[in-house]
């Protein structure tokens, strides 16, 4: 994607500057045509771990790696010409060290055009975030329920229930404090993330976080009902596309099967022109 067709594309700090002002929008997208039909509608576009599970089968976004993440954001970047793109940090990228995570997100950023990064974690995650922002990588920080961590969260559970209030609470303002330009929360009690976005300076990005986020973000085959081997609570499905599609499917398989597809409007005669 050239400088020039991404020119209008917000930057980090015009995100950060829509704190309290209109709710942003956002949705995840690994495609070209995907990233076209969303880019006149979205704040930014994250291209997500989560394309592990939703189009390459995963059980988890665990086993993504850098090349996949590489592969969709390129694909991503050729349908934005508005919408600022995030990548995600895939798992195992960026934790071992501040400088691991300053070499995979410089060559994140490019070799896929990405505005900034989105990496998981709160306050363990802070000398990192620092880092890697003061060397010119935009940071997305992303508290709550951190998928990559599953297996010692005990699964997809609500965060920051009862005492754990205080703790996720002090996540957001280290993340903050950090420098990151604004902080995804999942899976969190709505009385807290009104409280957490109260706090902090920077937007925050709801994904079952309630309304009293400064804006919202979905994974776009949960909200378009292409993926279907679970729907959280929080999903709401504006479309029911994978239900339509197998149906499409079957009535193709079933016209091909009785030979009523193609018929002569789909063929090609001697004489008629192409």
């Amino acid at each position: 994607m050239s400088a020039t067709a991404r020119k209008t594309a917000p930057m980090p700090d015009d995100i950060r500057a829509m704190k309290g002002g209109t709710p942003i929008v956002s949705l995840t997208a690994y495609t070209t045509p995907m990233a076209q039909m969303m880019d006149a509608h979205c704040d930014f576009v994250l291209v997500g771990d989560s394309v592990g599970m939703v189009l390459h089968g995963l059980p988890s976004t665990l086993g993504v790696t850098m090349e996949m993440m590489i592969l969709h954001g390129r694909a991503v970047a050729r349908g934005l010409t508005r919408a600022m793109m995030v990548v995600d940090m895939p798992f195992a990228t960026y934790e071992e060290s501040p400088a691991q995570a300053f070499r995979n997100a410089a060559r994140l950023m490019a070799e896929t055009g990405a505005g900034a990064i989105k990496l998981e974690g709160g306050r363990h995650m802070a000398e990192t975030i620092t880092f890697l922002v003061a060397r010119g990588v935009p940071v997305m920080a992303h508290i709550g329920l951190t998928p990559q961590s599953i297996n010692t969260l005990g699964g997809y559970k609500v965060q920051g229930r009862g005492a754990a209030a205080e703790s996720l609470l002090a996540d957001a303002r280290a993340v903050s404090d950090a420098g990151a330009f604004s902080v995804v929360l999942e899976k969190v009690p709505a009385a807290l993330a009104g409280q957490i976005t109260a706090d902090l300076p920077i937007p925050t990005i709801g994904i079952g976080a309630s309304a009293a986020c400064d804006g919202q973000i979905l994974v776009v085959d949960d909200m378009l009902g292409l993926f279907s081997a679970f729907k959280p609570k929080f999903v709401k499905r504006y479309a029911t596309l994978g239900t339509d599609g197998e149906a499409a499917i079957a009535s193709y398989a079933k016209e091909v099967r009785a030979r009523s597809f193609p018929g002569p409007e789909h063929s090609f005669s001697e004489k008629a022109p192409s």
